[in-house]
């Protein structure tokens, strides 16, 4: 069965045939991957294949570290998946990690063994991302007619609250509560003694309490809220509500409710049991059954909290929003989530704003470093699309570090930037806009630097190629009063130049300053790219 994200509308550049792609969730209690065969004219997705894998990866060491073990069995959970992604020919596989490889000392490194044995890229993503691409998922299953609507995901190291209408979402929060996390450092008897029991209802409703009342804040009066629950421990937690008041497993299970007195029974129910006991119930596996309280407990929680009574349960989430993510930023999808695709732009215009940036000035510093990423493409570097969007959102945010100091600024800059929790981006891109942005002046890039140094081989060679664009855009804006209408950039490789021609916008001004600031700017481009730079004016 087809199921397509409602009232979406096709892209006129997308291709016409169908598209298989993967996407996989890192989670920190299961391992997720889906497979869909995208047809671009309804637009739509179907999906044609799932695997899942309780691999654990948030049972962590000591510091909360990722164990030696449990990488091991990450690797070959992700080994089996790449292996079934390939029978189907999927183009791509996309995957995102979350908290458990967001939080843990060693995650880089654990991202960086599978780009290095698999060859596959994981994204590690924000919560506030996390949430929003969660959203995505369910909108591509669900219509919420315009009405507000609230959805709970409920994970092993987190738990995401999202506030939306079908449109833009108006809140997204991620909180660190998460089934495996809590069963992990506060459940320790079995079955759950009652002091634990009371510190741990106590400890959850207080971790969610301040996402709750700033979503609430976001609901217009008058209006009525509807719950809707994603995630396996929700989906558990339906099905066996299922079977024991119908009889039967529903299928699908989207679309199925759950009452709040039903699962306070229940929550009763399994807080007197031992492990063997909650196995025993119909529905359960034995994974779930480990983390089942802790996981019930949050959801009983954020009902009461919010005060609603009763939950629609969806079965996509975060990686079908991976998918529909991914059909956004292709072109693939506009009208009903055009908003997706725009999140990123917006995003980083909203940090802009949070940080005083003059954005005129940001702005003019963007176009000058486009125009001449876009005039030396496939003549000094080969990049796409993709980093020239990266590079734009460093250029506009290059001088937010002065909210904080003029002092040493450009490393502000990277400290907003790396921590702003930009939506629409990885963790990766991120770091790499953060790169760019810290690199606009003073020293050029060092091993030494350990901004510099997280990042991968390829990463930091798109920060080495890129940052000498970005000094030569700030050059071209020195007064910041918008004197240069257009640069023109010729590359003369037997006398190994580089030719800058400046157009004023006053043809009398003749733009001192920013041949200056050129000059003085120019060493990291000559270095990178060996080349001497010559600017005149036009």
């Amino acid at each position: 069965m087809v199921t397509s994200v409602p009232q979406m509308k096709l892209s006129g550049s997308s291709r016409d045939q169908d598209r298989i792609l993967a996407a996989i969730d890192l989670g920190t209690n299961s391992f997720h991957m889906v497979i869909v065969k995208i047809d671009p004219v309804l637009p739509a997705f179907s999906i044609i294949a799932s695997e899942k894998d309780m691999v654990r990866l948030g049972d962590c060491g000591p510091r909360g570290r990722l164990k030696l073990e449990v990488m091991e069995r990450a690797m070959t959970c992700l080994k089996r998946f790449q292996a079934i992604a390939q029978t189907y020919q999927a183009e791509q596989v996309v995957a995102v990690a979350t908290s458990a490889v967001r939080e843990a000392p060693n995650g880089r490194e654990f991202i960086k063994q599978v780009s290095d044995e698999l060859q596959l890229e994981v994204d590690v993503i924000s919560g506030p991302e996390e949430a929003r691409r969660i959203y995505l998922g369910v909108l591509s299953a669900m219509d919420f007619e315009g009405q507000p609507h609230v959805i709970v995901d409920i994970g092993g190291g987190s738990t995401e609250l999202v506030l939306g209408d079908g449109r833009e979402a108006a809140f997204l929060s991620s909180t660190k509560v998460g089934a495996v996390r809590l069963t992990t450092e506060l459940v320790h008897g079995d079955p759950i003694s009652r002091h634990e029991f009371s510190y741990l209802q106590a400890y959850i409703r207080g971790m969610l309490e301040r996402a709750v009342d700033e979503l609430l804040l976001q609901v217009k009066p008058g209006q009525t809220l509807k719950l809707v629950g994603t995630s396996g421990t929700i989906q558990t937690l339906a099905i066996i509500n299922a079977r024991e008041n119908l009889g039967i497993e529903p299928t699908p299970l989207t679309g199925y409710r759950l009452s709040l007195v039903d699962l306070q029974e229940f929550v009763n129910r399994i807080r007197k049991m031992s492990y063997e006991e909650r196995l025993a119930i119909p529905g359960m596996s034995d994974r779930r059954a480990e983390i089942i309280l802790a996981g019930a407990l949050i959801l009983q929680e954020a009902m009461g909290l919010l005060g609603l009574d009763s939950l629609t349960v969806c079965e996509r989430s975060l990686r079908e929003g991976v998918i529909v993510d991914w059909m956004l930023t292709h072109g693939l999808i506009v009208d009903r989530l055009s908003y997706g695709s725009t999140i990123r732009p917006r995003s980083v215009l909203k940090t802009a704003q949070k940080y005083q940036v003059n954005l005129e000035h940001g702005e003019r510093v963007a176009a000058f470093a486009l125009s001449l990423f876009d005039q030396t493409r496939r003549i000094l570097h080969s990049w796409g699309s993709e980093e020239r969007e990266l590079l734009w959102a460093a250029a506009v945010l290059h001088n937010c570090g002065m909210y904080i100091a003029h002092s040493a600024h450009h490393k502000h800059s990277y400290y907003l930037i790396r921590h702003g929790e930009l939506l629409g981006y990885s963790e990766t891109e991120i770091e790499i806009i953060a790169n760019l942005a810290r690199y606009h002046r003073k020293s050029n890039p060092k091993k030494k630097h350990e901004n510099y140094q997280n990042l991968a081989k390829r990463h930091r060679q798109v920060v080495d190629q890129l940052h000498p664009l970005m000094r030569l855009a700030v050059a071209l804006d020195r007064r910041q009063i918008g004197a240069i209408a257009q640069v023109t950039a010729q590359c003369h490789w037997e006398a190994g130049e580089f030719h800058l021609t400046l157009k004023p916008v006053n043809p009398k001004d003749s733009c001192d300053l920013e041949l200056w600031s050129l000059e003085l700017k120019k060493e990291a481009f000559e270095l990178e790219y060996n080349l001497k730079l010559i600017a005149h004016l036009e």
